[in-house]
């Protein structure tokens, strides 16, 4: 595909949403409590600091400034301000301060409930030629992704040689059109776009429940009446949190 010419430089804002959800199953109130110190040293802010670097390097940008934060009693934030690779051109870079990468982790489980859930919260916005699309793939598989919800959208325009504003500078018909085959097959997919708005939303549910991988810490045998009990509330988790309403 031809490269568009445009006026001056690309100042499109392409802006990725993308939160994920982690399911577990934690009897007690102490394995709970267990899954989220887990969570806290697993996710810290200096883990997920080496997931944005990587980010930032698959959509060929580079840092400017990092601020992170671990949280008390639990959670963690890291931003990132970053810039369109150009440096070895010595082009100006003022307009690309508006690039950044932000991400918070939120723990958490209710003491009537056996289940706690880690959500994940990361956005991504370019200014200019690069996009955040070509990291779903390392996203997904950087966590544990049973539930993904994202909003992918195209703000402000740019302009051609002949001075026509430009909204939009790549084809998409859905997300889904940056996610591997592969991935794609292990969920149920949904979309709701709005494609004249240049806004696309995409929700992703796991299909296959294998129980022990939502099991934290439990010690007993379980019967297989317990199996089945456990996996529907895994099951109805997830379907609360992929349709966004309590279901009873």
């Amino acid at each position: 595909m031809d490269k568009l010419k445009l006026y001056g430089f690309n100042n499109l804002t392409k802006s990725l949403s993308f939160n994920i959800y982690d399911i577990c199953y934690a009897k007690t109130e102490k394995q709970r409590q267990q899954y989220v110190e887990y969570i806290d040293e697993e996710y810290s802010s200096a883990r997920i600091t080496a997931i944005i670097k990587k980010i930032v390097d698959m959509i060929g940008a580079e840092i400017l400034n990092v601020s992170s934060q671990d949280y008390d009693p639990q959670g963690a934030s890291v931003a990132v301000l970053i810039a369109e690779n150009r440096r070895k051109t010595s082009e100006i870079l003022a307009h690309l301060d508006k690039s950044h990468v932000t991400v918070h982790t939120y723990p958490e489980f209710h003491p009537d409930s056996s289940i706690a859930t880690f959500r994940v919260d990361i956005d991504v916005a370019t200014c200019g030629e690069i996009s955040p699309l070509s990291t779903l793939d390392y996203l997904i598989d950087s966590f544990d992704s049973d539930i993904i919800t994202m909003d992918y959208r195209v703000r402000g325009f740019t302009r051609n040689l002949e001075g026509e504003k430009i909204f939009i500078d790549h084809p998409i018909d859905s997300i889904q059109d940056y996610i591997e085959e592969e991935t794609l097959n292990r969920y149920e997919v949904y979309d709701i776009n709005v494609d004249q708005a240049n806004l696309f939303h995409t929700k992703m549910k796991l299909k296959e429940i294998i129980l022990e991988d939502y099991l934290f810490h439990l010690e007993e045998e379980l019967d297989e009446e317990e199996k089945e009990e456990i996996t529907e509330s895994i099951r109805q988790e997830m379907m609360e949190i992929f349709h966004g309403k309590n279901l009873y």
